[in-house]
């Protein structure tokens, strides 16, 4: 089972002209590919740095990051972003965005469209594939997006506030394609949300970043997501006791000036 691994990881915008501030600080983490693990913490702790650094589009300024015990110095297909801004291309039609990393890989024409359309239906978008992007609601883009992701078979999805641009209810159903999604994709997935609730709903793990520079202040597994997938009512488990406990312990971690005491 593939393994994405921080290793004594810092960032320092920067530091070759000695004027930066450190963002990230000793960071050491570890995400199995059958994990789902959300990262949360206040602004300025660097939860979107440590995803940069995850997907290779900066390098850290001490340690490494690897998958598999091997340097991740660039991007590449074994990792997919998804971010807050959909990011897809407007003068595609949904069906070419998602083919468009198979394109790049000179996969023939007819088989990347039949992977689109399989993915199309995975995502809960069937027969929307002649659709242009801008005919598409909010919540239907970051599908195509999500789909365009998994059409490289990436072992890992790296996502970035993928649902903070939605309503409410469209962000509760897409929580619940996420979940489906990484229960049936074996890839692993690094959630960077501001949201408590979501990170308790979704993931395995909840690692809290306290700021200043950002370090892991907590590292905590929960169970609420596998609930979701095994048919508990997602209303049910909110009012849990459990549910409730840890979303207090994770306010308090979030706002202490001392939270890395935590950790």
């Amino acid at each position: 089972m593939s393994i994405l691994s921080f290793e004594n990881v810092s960032l320092d915008y920067g530091a070759a002209a000695k004027t930066g501030k450190l963002v990230l600080g000793a960071i050491n983490l570890s995400l199995r590919a059958d994990e789902f693990v959300a990262v949360i913490g206040r602004s300025g702790s660097g939860k979107t740095s440590l995803l940069n650094l995850a997907a290779g589009f900066i390098a850290p300024s001490n340690g490494r990051i690897a998958i598999d015990g091997v340097t991740i110095d660039r991007p590449g297909a074994d990792r997919a972003v998804v971010f807050q801004d959909d990011a897809l291309y407007p003068w595609l039609n949904a069906r070419d965005n998602i083919a468009f990393p198979l394109a790049l890989r000179s996969v023939p024409r007819a088989d990347r469209f039949e992977a689109a359309e399989k993915l199309l239906n995975h995502v809960g978008l069937p027969g929307a594939g002649d659709k242009k992007i801008w005919e598409l609601s909010g919540g239907m883009r970051q599908r195509v997006g999500i789909a365009r992701a998994l059409a490289s078979s990436p072992r890992f999805l790296l996502l970035d506030e993928p649902l903070g641009a939605l309503d409410a209810l469209t962000r509760g159903k897409m929580q619940e394609l996420l979940l489906t999604i990484w229960s049936q994709s074996g890839a692993g997935v690094l959630l960077i949300t501001h949201s408590i609730e979501e990170a308790l709903l979704l993931a395995t793990r909840v690692v809290v970043l306290s700021p200043d520079p950002g370090r892991i202040a907590a590292d905590i597994p929960v169970s609420f997501g596998r609930e979701v997938l095994a048919g508990q009512p997602v209303r049910t488990i909110k009012k849990q006791n459990a549910f409730h406990s840890l979303q207090e312990t994770l306010t308090d971690l979030i706002h202490d000036e001392q939270a890395e005491r935590a950790a």
